[in-house]
């Protein structure tokens, strides 16, 4: 009987329950902790990337200038050319970094809300379904049994 009764259930997902469940998996994949650990993580190995290829072209001008290939002064402009190049694709990924940033905490904001109206109307739905009054509902009835206990007692000074 139990069997029946779990299969049954599972066959009858009601549009709450899928949202929930949407819900879930969105906040299991995807958590400002991890966010941030893999956005730290590819700015770091980026800024080692560009480092180690400067490193690597000033090492193969050093190499150029003791075989006498190039001149002093062309190394020194290669050089300064290669930094300005380097310090502007730093300035670009910069920015990209910070324009996706932005539009992930954007994203985060937005799913945070509809995240929370779910639990709020699976909260609400839970409260209808077992007959329990909400919060507001509670104040409403006390509001109008004031309202009548005021009219009593005007009938009865009368």
């Amino acid at each position: 009987m139990r069997k029946t009764r779990k299969a049954a259930r599972r066959r009858r997902k009601t549009g709450l329950d899928m949202r929930v469940a949407q819900a879930r998996k969105a906040v299991a994949r995807f958590t400002p902790t991890k966010a941030g650990t893999a956005i730290k993580d590819t700015w770091s190995s980026t800024l080692t990337t560009l480092t180690s290829a400067e490193e690597n072209l000033e090492k193969q001008v050093r190499a150029l200038l003791k075989k006498n290939k190039i001149s002093t002064k062309d190394a020194a402009t290669m050089l300064q050319d290669v930094r300005a190049l380097v310090g502007r694709e730093r300035r670009r990924a910069l920015k990209q970094l910070d324009t996706r940033l932005k539009t992930l905490q954007a994203r985060i904001h937005k799913e945070r809300k509809v995240v929370g109206k779910m639990v709020n109307d699976g909260v609400q739905s839970a409260l209808a379904a077992f007959n329990i009054p909400s919060r507001h509902e509670v104040a409403e009835l006390t509001r109008k049994v004031d309202l009548l206990s005021k009219k009593i007692d005007t009938f009865r000074r009368r």
